[in-house]
């Protein structure tokens, strides 16, 4: 579909709904066809559909190689085949032609008046099947007729196979002459054919028993195979070739025994190089004796994937599989790089065998990684339930000995604080992304990426439950399950958990997962176009991951700030500290007003003072994150408020309306939000929208009572001072020197600053 749609918006003719490519070219058969129109019509591209139409070109180019290596593989067999009934046929074709031959031979000598029949033992003697008259002296080739067998069978007995073949070429050679020239009688000639076709099995025979022996050394067998293959039997002699390369390292595997190594990387090793050096003194011979030819070249393919596959079955069987099953990704990973090592040596030889293994060995990585992450998961869940979420240093003891992790060699690894369960994730976490060559090879990148960012969302889950009030809400989340966690009862304890999660997001697991960028592999080093391509392919990948995680702390930094707006909102009885009748109810008091922002406000100035102070402490070197965090539960309580239709509802239809004094509060408690979140440097584009908003809908809903809020609220110099002064009585800090002017008058100030265009709205 994406093709067809990138050639129509080409102008190319698509053949679609049964329309014939003839009907699709009637465009050019015109008369008035102008080419250069049409062209510059089709041609108009942009930069960013050149981008994807190159981008779709590459993909069709590297799913047209993916296409032809599948194909070549599928149809080796059967070229193998073929080629060994083709070689059949011509063998077959080779025995009829020679019995022609002698049948013609035959009739011609019968034609002629030969009464082969008619001659007897009293006329002439017969020696080693040739005919010799008695009446005349033999000549030299009547000689050489008679001794020739018997030399032959001399060669064969003494195994001199070098003499042996010269004299059956030798033989050859003279009965083509004799034959052309009509030398010797049919029945002579017939007679030396025989003899050599004879002797010729004879020392086939010999050659094959020879090559089929597990003691005949590797020159010995090639020399058999190579006089094999001089006698005119090609298909056979490779195929005793590969069978006795087989034979060999099928012999020295008796001694190699699973049971009798400590691990399975020895047992790999081990049968590793018993097979892959079989496989390639295999193509070495082969290429000796036979060359490059096609039919040979594909058998030593077909047969080396044959071994391929077994080979690797035997290491599933005792080394693999009880690491997968285990987890034991290190182990099982260890496994596949020492048998991709040996096997890689082969691409020098033409051989490319280690899509065969990654093939094979996948399953069982797949599996231990799998299974990997879940001990992961499951060792931070059980930390989790007994943490005290108090952050500290990572503890160096905790790495077991004689398992050397990256973190050992990076000290800056130890400056991080974190609580022991996020600790013990993290060390995992290192020491899981040791070894991820194999990962690499079989393109499990993703898939590997994929299974950590699902353990840490499991973790994240684990801490949304250790804050307090949060186990009904998030017990149902994906991956929690029913574990069991420990609460943060105060919060430093839950300002910590966020600690845990921002750092482990931005830092030490986008850092380990870099492992699995090819760019930090020693392969890629030499290979500069190869980097690039890799860099721009990973790092969208790698960027796109990083993304995920932030989403996840997200959830934890939305739940926090949820929990702590909910507990500084409504009371323990579920009434809330925030309702419209703390500003209806100002105009019915007839004492004076002390004018001072709203409890709930000064609370929550109160704690994002102390989570500040908490967070400068745990974020050192991350105060964007501490910023961000308190900006967002400023948000939460504004927008909670926004949003209160019952609250909205009493302001603007209840049965007593906002008064003057009521206003003023309000007004004053939105300005003192946006002095205190700007001077805490957390005053967001978006909290100051809303605040806007919301005193313009208040000051809306006192215009509708038929009065001018302008005309009842103070300068906004007035209102600047009395929040400057409520911070820094509540902050503890000393008064500052305001003169004689009276912080309570709502005449003190003359200037309108920051607010002023909201009033101004909302008067309008």
């Amino acid at each position: 579909m994406a093709s067809a749609k990138t050639a129509r918006s080409r102008g190319t003719p698509v053949k679609e709904n049964g329309i014939k490519l003839e009907e699709g070219l009637n465009v050019f058969k015109s008369d008035k066809f102008d080419s250069q129109g049409y062209v510059q019509s089709r041609c108009s591209l942009n930069e960013k559909e050149i981008r994807q139409l190159c981008s779709y070109l590459l993909d069709l180019k590297r799913a047209s190689a993916e296409e032809m290596r599948r194909s070549v593989y599928a149809n080796y067999t059967a070229f193998i085949r073929t080629s060994k009934e083709i070689s059949d046929l011509e063998g077959e074709l080779s025995s009829i032609r020679n019995l022609l031959s002698t049948q013609a031979a035959l009739i011609h000598g019968l034609a002629e008046g030969v009464n082969i029949g008619s001659l007897s033992v009293s006329e002439g003697s017969t020696a080693n099947g040739v005919l010799i008259s008695e009446d005349k002296e033999p000549s030299d080739l009547e000689k050489w007729l008679v001794e020739f067998p018997d030399l032959l069978d001399v060669l064969l007995a003494e195994r001199r196979v070098d003499e042996a073949l010269d004299a059956l070429d030798e033989g050859e050679r003279v009965a083509a002459e004799a034959k052309q020239l009509k030398l010797l009688d049919p029945a002579l000639l017939m007679s030396l054919q025989n003899s050599i076709v004879e002797r010729r099995q004879r020392l086939a025979d010999q050659l094959a028993e020879a090559a089929c022996q597990p003691s005949t050394r590797g020159g010995e067998l090639r020399a058999a195979i190579s006089a094999l293959k001089r006698l005119g039997d090609g298909p056979r002699a490779h195929s005793l070739l590969l069978n006795a390369h087989f034979q060999r390292y099928q012999y020295n595997m008796q001694s190699l025994r699973p049971s009798s190594t400590s691990y399975g990387g020895a047992y790999t090793a081990a049968l590793s190089q018993m097979v892959f050096s079989a496989i390639a003194q295999a193509a070495s011979d082969s290429s000796a004796i036979f060359g490059k030819e096609t039919d040979y070249t594909s058998e030593l393919v077909m047969w080396a994937i044959k071994q391929t596959e077994a080979f690797a079955l035997l290491i599933k069987r005792h080394a693999l599989a009880s690491s997968a099953a285990a987890g034991g990704l290190r182990a099982a990973a260890e496994c596949v790089q020492i048998a991709l090592g040996h096997c890689s040596l082969l691409e020098a030889r033409g051989l490319a065998l280690c899509p065969v293994l990654l093939k094979l060995f996948r399953p069982s990585v797949e599996q231990a990684l799998e299974a990997n992450l879940k001990r992961i998961e499951e060792s931070t869940a059980a930390l989790a339930a007994a943490d005290d979420w108090v952050l500290t240093y990572a503890p160096t003891a905790t790495r077991q000995p004689g398992r050397p992790s990256s973190t050992s060699l990076n000290t800056t690894a130890f400056q991080h604080k974190l609580t022991s369960s996020a600790h013990r994730f993290n060390l995992m976490v290192q020491d899981f992304f040791e070894d991820v060559g194999p990962l690499l090879s079989m393109q499990l990148g993703g898939q590997t990426l994929e299974g950590l960012l699902q353990v840490f969302n499991s973790y994240v889950n684990m801490l949304i439950k250790a804050l307090p009030g949060s186990m009904e809400e998030e017990a149902n989340f994906e991956g929690s399950g029913n574990k069991i966690v420990r609460i943060a009862e105060n919060e430093a304890q839950q300002i910590a958990l966020l600690a845990n999660a921002s750092l482990l997001a931005d830092e030490l697991l986008p850092r380990a997962a870099m492992k699995l960028s090819p760019l930090n592999q020693a392969a890629y080093r030499d290979d500069l176009r190869r980097r690039s391509s890799d860099r721009q392919n990973r790092h969208p990948e790698q960027r796109e991951w990083k993304r995920r995680l932030a989403s996840s702390v997200d959830r934890l930094k939305d739940s926090f700030c949820r929990q702590h707006a909910l507990d500084l909102i409504f009371t323990e009885d579920g009434d809330s500290h925030l309702s419209a009748d703390m500003y209806i109810n100002m105009d019915g008091n007839v004492d004076e007003v002390e004018w001072f922002p709203s409890l709930i406000f000064q609370e929550l100035f109160v704690k994002l003072n102390r989570m500040a102070s908490i967070a400068a402490e745990m974020f050192v070197g991350r105060e964007r994150f501490a910023t961000l965090l308190l900006m967002r539960l400023t948000e939460t309580v504004i927008l909670w408020l926004s949003e209160d239709q019952s609250f909205w509802d009493d302001i603007e239809d209840g049965p007593r309306p906002l008064g003057p004094l009521g206003l003023q509060q309000f007004y004053l408690d939105m300005k003192f939000v946006i002095c205190f979140a700007s001077q805490g440097r957390y005053l967001s584009r978006n909290l100051n929208r809303v605040v806007n908003e919301i005193i313009s809908k208040a000051m809306t809903a006192f215009s509708a009572t038929g009065m001018d809020p302008n005309s009842v609220l103070p300068e906004d110099d007035w209102f600047n001072d009395m929040c400057q002064d409520a911070i820094e009585r509540l902050s503890g800090r000393p008064k500052a020197a305001n003169g004689d002017r009276d912080l309570n008058s709502p005449t003190a100030s003359v200037s309108a600053q920051s607010i002023s265009s909201v009033r101004s709205h909302g008067s309008s």
